[in-house]
């Protein structure tokens, strides 16, 4: 769907487009570095070219109304400015309803509401960060509407907070960071702990990114993301007794196999040890590309599937089984992304093999779990912007 037919929709539902402003804001993939942000380690996401879509226009009173096109049948959500809570009822559209609460809460003047169409072209419970995408879509439109002195950085913090404090989820800041943050053809290499961030150009001569989707649905909030933070927010309590520390993202791998011991729980032990391999597994997986080792690169995405699926068990039978299928069949490297149990695997193929590759890895998928799963070849792309 283009531009001109997402403002002639908004037409059709809101009565005349006189007025509307349009922005976009990309969903995002991580290369490597899982579970790692909300441990203070590093992470290596990139923006994608596919995302959240508003075509939006300021009110003169305090009402919302937000419609998706990706949930038509759910209608018109209505809101007031000066009562947004959350609401089961409005699914999707808690999301934007966050932020404006959480931005409104910082001492933001929003004093009226919006007409708001919304579209996506993330595939739906990918993983691909649809939630964040939205978020930052909602904020790069807040700050054009009304006017608002913020700043891209202000904009990824306030999102993750409305995400963490009025949807309930507890996720790091790599989503909104990627998607806010995002630069084309570069992936960003983040320090969760201290925002310290790097460009890094994404070379892949003769090589292709491909996303495949496992297409089994994963609700984030309800999954087990929640209680795999909690496990190592109580191993890292354990290690700072002894450790000053303030995250397992500051321990090495070293330091911390001569501190395991510290950790009761084996679980909890297990969690921790993923946090902090992973961590290291980044940094050296981004020093790699800069040298142009794309074969160490996905030696290193390999390691990272291997540790999500063993010690932070959040793959599942789907994702097991397209990384596996992807390794059998010319993968540089493959490996889960996203928050897991369902959603989408990231792989480096030799790109003269795409077809192939999604042939063969389209078969063994089918042929194992029962259905399809849908294969993209993306590109990288910049953050969220007014368009």
């Amino acid at each position: 769907m283009n531009l001109d037919q997402l403002v002639d929709s908004f037409e059709k539902n809101f009565g005349t487009k006189a007025g509307t402003l349009r922005f976009f804001a990309p969903g995002r993939v991580n290369l490597i570095g899982e579970h790692t942000d909300y441990n203070g380690g590093h992470v290596f996401p990139c923006a994608l070219s596919v995302g959240t879509y508003i075509v939006a226009r300021r009110r003169n009173d305090a009402k919302l109304r937000m419609l998706s096109l990706n949930f038509e049948a759910a209608g018109m959500m209505e809101s007031d400015m000066d009562k947004l809570t959350y609401d089961p009822a409005h699914s999707w559209a808690n999301y934007p309803k966050g932020v404006v609460k959480i931005f409104k809460d910082a001492g933001f003047a929003i004093e009226t509401g919006f007409d708001a169409l919304f579209y996506g072209d993330i595939p739906n419970a990918s993983g691909l960060s649809s939630s964040a995408s939205i978020e930052l879509a909602t904020s790069i439109m807040l700050k054009t509407l009304y006017g608002l002195n913020i700043d891209m950085v202000e904009m990824v913090k306030y999102s993750q907070k409305s995400e963490n404090e009025f949807n309930g989820v507890n996720c790091g800041i790599m989503d909104q960071f990627a998607c806010g943050m995002g630069k084309k053809d570069h992936a960003v290499f983040l320090n969760t702990n201290t925002l310290e961030y790097t460009y890094v150009p994404v070379k892949l001569d003769g090589v292709s990114i491909i996303i495949a989707n496992t297409n089994k649905k994963r609700g984030l909030a309800d999954s087990k993301y929640n209680e795999r933070r909690s496990e190592c927010e109580r191993a890292l309590g354990q290690l700072k007794k002894v450790l000053d520390i303030t995250a397992l993202g500051d321990l090495t791998e070293a330091a911390f196999e001569s501190h395991a011991h510290l950790i009761g729980n084996d679980v909890e032990r297990k969690r921790a040890k993923h946090a902090v391999y992973e961590n290291r597994r980044t940094i050296k997986a981004v020093e790699a590309l800069n040298e142009g080792n794309l074969a160490l690169f996905g030696e290193l995405m390999n390691a990272s599937h291997v540790s999500l699926r063993d010690d932070y068990e959040v793959t599942g039978a789907e994702l097991d089984t397209l990384v596996e299928a992807a390794w059998a069949n010319g993968a540089i490297g493959a490996r889960m992304t996203g928050g897991g149990f369902g959603g989408c695997t990231v792989n480096m193929v030799p790109s003269s093999s795409i077809p192939v590759f999604i042939e063969k890895v389209g078969k063994a998928y089918e042929e194992k779990i029962g259905y399809k799963a849908d294969f993209y070849v993306v590109s990288i792309g910049d953050g969220a912007r007014e368009i």
